[in-house]
């Protein structure tokens, strides 16, 4: 039982929480961009919150699948479809063997990432107790690597065909309700929390920092976002020894131009740290495309931390809401 792969897309990588115990092996911790999505489209197909989902980068896979299956689209508010029949996002959907899935970007609110899951998940290969695909090194997800054309991606669980229309009648009458503050609307100001060398910074780059708007360079990637603006300097000059690296950390390199160290970022830097995007934020930077201007906007540790169990309260609450669903699944699947 597998998907086919009729066209790739620009970049299509299987990715969940990523690797958390091998950074001191030189191992990046990788995982999904957008970590909210990631939990929100396996939530809404009965699956663990950390499963491997398709994490898809601008331009969406064409993918036939040869078995009925439940899925979920999250993250970027496309326009779907199963051959002829819309799929919305940010709900569960059967899709029929034989259908082949179509995405297209929506032109008003386009974003750059889309989170595909499948109930009972994608039967991939733990590596280092991780599905995610390290594309630098090769390592996990679909053979290290993005897919391609002609790809069969092999899903778990097949669905008992007696159910289909208990599960369609099911789905037409569900209803579901989406916080906004799970990172599902987009927006360009970003908060931030000092980093650790703040006060190495002159304090009119402390101004620029804040009150000017950088743009994203097509230099950024899944390994970091470049941006480009006001130039940010130091008091003077600082030499500081490589440290750990956290997703989000905004170091600043001798050309004074920020980057933002995102999910596939290297496991040490030497750089200075002005600041760190909030855990709140990460996954609507996540959805930010090259070429689009950011915002920073300072808030401090506790408001931070309120702002992500706010956001932990809230996941935790869906998903009590959604454990129907599970139970429904659980009832059809073999």
């Amino acid at each position: 039982m597998s998907i086919q792969v009729i066209s790739p897309g620009l970049l299509s990588t299987f990715q969940d929480e990523g690797r958390h115990r091998f950074q001191s092996l030189g191992v990046p911790v990788g995982g999904a961009m957008n970590p909210s999505s990631l939990r929100l489209a396996n939530l809404l197909v009965g699956n663990p919150p950390s499963a491997a989902v398709l994490e898809i980068t601008l331009t969406a896979p064409n993918l036939l699948f040869e078995e009925d299956a439940c899925i979920a689209l999250s993250g970027a508010p496309v326009h779907a479809f199963a051959n002829d029949t819309p799929i919305p996002v940010n709900r569960p959907f059967l899709i029929h063997a034989g259908q082949t899935l179509h995405i297209r970007q929506n032109a008003s609110v386009p974003m750059a990432r889309l989170y595909l899951a499948t109930h009972g998940g994608f039967r991939l290969p733990a590596m280092m107790d991780s599905c995610s695909t390290d594309l630098k090194n090769r390592l996990g997800g679909y053979q290290g690597r993005a897919l391609q054309k002609h790809d069969h991606i092999p899903i778990s669980k097949p669905l008992a065909p007696r159910h289909r229309q208990t599960l369609q009648d099911f789905f037409s009458q569900l209803e579901i309700y989406l916080p906004a503050n799970l990172g599902l609307q987009k927006k360009n100001s970003i908060r931030v929390i000092k980093g650790h060398h703040w006060n190495h910074f002159t304090r009119q780059t402390h101004e620029r920092f804040l009150d000017t708007p950088f743009r994203i360079t097509p230099q950024s990637e899944r390994m970091g976002y470049r941006l480009q603006g006001a130039t940010l300097l130091l008091c003077q000059p600082l030499q500081i020894l490589s440290e750990p690296t956290t997703f989000g950390t905004i170091q600043v390199p001798p050309d004074g131009n920020p980057i933002i160290l995102m999910a596939d970022r290297q496991t040490t830097g030497g750089y200075p740290k002005i600041a760190n995007v909030i855990s709140a934020d990460l996954p609507v930077l996540a959805q930010l495309l090259p070429n689009e201007h950011l915002s920073f906007s300072l808030v401090t540790l506790e408001q931070a931390q309120a702002l992500m169990l706010d956001r932990e309260e809230k996941f935790m609450v869906l998903q009590n809401r959604l454990a129907m669903i599970a139970q429904r699944l659980s009832e059809c699947y073999l």
